[in-house]
């Protein structure tokens, strides 16, 4: 094994870690504690309508800020080869607010939701820059595999923290805490200590080439947002490019949809709150090795058909869900979108990056981000008319195998490269 071997393997492990480090945000506090812990202990002097509407508005300012922050980030990041720069920054933030929930007293919740809003827009422009690090940390061939690792590892760790987390809740004298009101703010404050310890691989590890004669960071954004507005028309001119970025987004709109709307709908049919955190790890920790397993797939495989074998299984498992009667289905439901979630989300990050021309990656990173940033919009309203309409939880689930199809649909009509390209 020659040195240059060596440190890129480094720098490709470097890299993925981060995906174990910040996943515990989405597991622990997005998916896991801060819904209820808000209603419950931090809106709790409000009604449950009126905590609902708060959430709501500071989940839809987060994502409003990072739809318009996301692609001009990536701009500033590739002008003046700043990606390190700006994921450092974005992490210590992110960081930082995550940290402060353990210190909001009960009843404080615009202080929380501050603090989340922050970590959250904090969450998603770091992603930004670590996506479109993949480009500077492995060949194209190496793509699937090194991406594929990343969703691995932060499947897993996302998972560990999580049942640790869980754990400290349901018995939280074991860890010398009061309550499980105190053990859900040491979980809080545990994400952020793991994110900033399991972050340091990548930026020791991980190398940006650096830029002759960078611009200033004023410069930098003023080109930044010319070239922005570049890239813009450079996508409209490219057709795999934007019919790759719609398709994404109606396919992507379904698996966020079903991550959003699982636990809702696992209520509905009857579930307890302990079979939903079963299922939830179930995804997680099922999800490490099937991620890793879709990377190797595509990369003898090929990308776009490793894509649609995961696009095939959920329309599948969308369907079933209408036949759903027992918990141990509901288990096998969750199981089956462990063995895809992961494999969806790498392939369409490193197919996309073969898209991209050289120089571009934050830009177009910081696009495609915004796409990811538009999911879970016409999932949500599928499943609410559908529902509505009907009465019936089951039917309003299986509409969403309509958004699998029209994105499988478009993904046919994207040409590109395939996993074997190295260039």
């Amino acid at each position: 094994m020659t040195h240059c071997q060596h440190a890129g393997r480094r720098s490709r492990l470097g890299w993925a870690f981060y995906d174990w480090a910040n996943s515990t945000f989405a597991t622990t506090v997005v998916a896991g504690f801060f819904p209820v812990f808000f209603k419950t202990f931090w809106s709790s002097g409000n009604s449950a309508q009126m905590s609902t509407l708060q959430l709501g508005l500071g989940s839809a300012l987060a994502s409003l800020i990072v739809l318009f922050a996301a692609p001009l980030g990536g701009a500033v990041a590739d002008r003046g080869h700043r990606k390190k720069a700006g994921l450092a920054l974005a992490t210590g933030i992110a960081i930082a607010a995550t940290a402060g929930l353990f210190f909001v007293g009960q009843g404080q919740w615009l202080g929380a939701m501050t603090l989340f809003v922050i970590a959250s827009i904090g969450f998603f422009m770091a992603m930004v820059f670590y996506d479109s690090l993949l480009v500077e940390v492995a060949a194209p061939r190496d793509y699937d595999r090194t991406s594929a690792l990343g969703y691995g590892l932060g499947y897993l760790g996302g998972g560990l923290l999580l049942a640790i987390n869980v754990w400290m809740t349901l018995y939280p004298h074991l860890f010398g805490l009061p309550d499980r009101a105190a053990a859900v703010r040491w979980s809080f404050l545990s994400v952020a200590v793991w994110w900033a310890v399991f972050s340091l691989p990548l930026f020791a590890f991980t190398h940006e080439p650096p830029a002759r004669d960078a611009p200033g960071a004023r410069e930098a954004l003023r080109d930044g947002l010319r070239d922005l507005a570049v890239t813009a028309r450079q996508i409209l001119g490219q057709r795999d490019v934007w019919m790759f970025l719609l398709a994404y987004w109606l396919y992507i709109d379904g698996v966020h949809t079903i991550i959003r709307m699982a636990v809702d709908f696992g209520l509905s049919l009857g579930f307890g709150q302990e079979s939903l955190i079963v299922a939830l790890l179930l995804v997680q920790f099922i999800g490490f090795p099937a991620a890793v397993a879709f990377g190797w797939l595509a990369s003898f495989w090929d990308t776009r058909k490793a894509i649609y074998l995961g696009l095939s299984v959920y329309v599948g498992i969308t369907a079933w869900g209408y036949f759903l009667t027992a918990v141990w289905q509901f288990y096998f439901m969750a199981a089956a979108i462990g063995l895809v979630q992961g494999g969806v989300q790498s392939l369409s990050r490193s197919y996309f990056a073969r898209l991209i021309p050289d120089g571009k990656a934050g830009e177009y990173f910081g696009v495609y981000n915004m796409m990811g940033k538009f999911a879970a919009v016409l999932g949500p309203v599928l499943v609410g008319v559908t529902a509505a309409a009907t009465g019936s939880a089951r039917l309003s689930i299986v509409s969403i195998v309509i958004l699998f199809i029209a994105g499988g649909g478009l993904l046919t009509r994207v040409g590109g490269q395939e996993s074997g390209d190295t260039a």
